[in-house]
């Protein structure tokens, strides 16, 4: 946008900003809140404060940067209302858990290490963060944040203390950082859509089975070669020969990895998952049932029935569904989902491909908002900008689908 462009909509910014930061206790540090989401939607290559102050006529770079990285306003309250108007209005077929990272040349900002950076494809140092996205085909917006601290970060007091790490913040697994913000989530708005994930996530058998004592329904990329039984298989109880402990049941097929259950005849079908730029989306897929296996399967079905003793042997049955376009020689992807077995296979392919549409979403917040131009250092200033970032992002889609959309409810 231009100045003028954002002048036009400046009355709708300003009920927008009144209804999403009404937690902001001072009158003045919500007119900061307007003042930087407007510079966040102005044209201009950096969206840092200094570049963003310069563009603005009200833009006073010293009391944007206190406000950012200083002020004690709480994110929380305000990133929960953005949450209730978007699920309101774009009502989200799914919720898609993912990670984005922000590389970074030195190593004093909250969060930097040397680790996987994808936006660089490779190692680097950077920040990662853990996100769920409201989404379905015509929009999505980012809900919910935390910032991933690598394990280095957990004893470095002074640089701890120099970033402004609460005391009671540690290395915690991105799973577990997820499963926090589909906690908070689920208490903010209540109803719990499909939740999506991609490989990163989907492999770890434990963040699924967490998903599933919630209730939650998922539908999870995985890599070839995690393995499975066949649904059939059947555990088995070995002969006692007197001596110790009973043998636990077991099955006699050995487990093996999910890209041997599609070899010879699959039953795949053509399906349409949505209508492209250049027509209609197809692939091939089919839906297998299996029972997922491995140590970590084992283990949490083991503790779910209360101690290696009492478990029967039965693993829990699974859809999995496969994709292998025409022409291809193999699979191109996998996905597990404990939807039942009786839910139509379009319904999963359109849930399982709707992640695509978070990578439009992270084009606008990093190429359009500055989502990763934040030059501050602390975990307040990491917070209050990827907050006031998700508010330019949520104002700009409410508009998108409505013109009369900032009118609070």
């Amino acid at each position: 946008m231009d100045a003028h462009e954002v002048d036009r909509p400046r009355a709708a910014l300003g009920l927008f900003v009144a209804d999403v930061f009404a937690s902001v206790p001072r009158k003045d540090q919500r007119a900061k809140g307007e003042c930087y989401l407007r510079g966040l939607m102005l044209e201009g290559r950096r969206k840092s404060i200094q570049p963003m102050a310069e563009r603005l006529p009200d833009g006073d770079m010293q009391a944007r940067q206190q406000f950012v990285s200083r002020s004690p306003w709480d994110w929380t309250p305000v990133r929960r209302r953005i949450a209730e108007r978007l699920c309101r209005v774009i009502r989200p077929e799914v919720w898609v858990v993912d990670d984005v990272s922000f590389p970074k040349c030195g190593r004093a900002s909250v969060g930097v290490a040397r680790q996987y950076c994808g936006a660089l494809g490779k190692r680097a140092n950077c920040q990662v963060a853990v996100s769920v996205h409201a989404a379905t085909d015509t929009a999505s917006c980012p809900l919910e944040w935390d910032l991933f601290l690598p394990e280095e970060w957990a004893a470095g007091h002074q640089r701890r203390h120099r970033a402004g790490v609460p005391d009671d913040i540690g290395h915690v697994p991105k799973t577990h950082l997820a499963v926090g913000l589909l906690d908070r989530l689920a208490k903010w708005l209540g109803t719990v859509p499909v939740i999506v994930a991609d490989a990163g996530y989907g492999r770890s058998v434990s963040f699924r089975l967490v998903l599933e004592e919630r209730g939650w329904s998922y539908v999870m990329a995985l890599d070839p070669k995690e393995i499975a039984r066949p649904a059939d298989a059947r555990p088995w109880q070995p002969h006692y020969g007197g001596l110790g402990p009973r043998t636990l049941r077991r099955c006699r097929q050995a487990p093996r990895p999910l890209h041997t259950f599609v070899e010879g005849s699959a039953p795949f079908r053509d399906v349409v998952w949505r209508q492209g730029s250049k027509g209609a989306m197809t692939s091939r897929f089919a839906a297998l049932q299996v029972r997922p296996s491995g140590k970590e399967a084992r283990r949490t079905a083991q503790e779910q029935a209360g101690g290696r003793s009492r478990w029967d042997g039965v693993l829990p049955e699974r859809t999995l569904l496969v994709e292998q376009p025409e022409h291809a020689a193999e699979p191109t992807g996998y996905w597990m989902t404990n939807l039942p077995p009786t839910t139509p296979i379009a319904y999963l392919v359109r849930w399982a491909k709707m992640r695509w549409r978070i990578e439009h979403g992270y084009r606008e917040l990093k190429h359009c908002l500055g989502l990763d131009h934040f030059e501050g250092r602390t975990w307040r200033g990491w917070h209050h900008h990827v907050t006031l970032v998700t508010a330019a992002q949520a104002f700009l889609t409410l508009r998108r689908y409505d013109p009369k959309a900032h009118m609070p409810a």
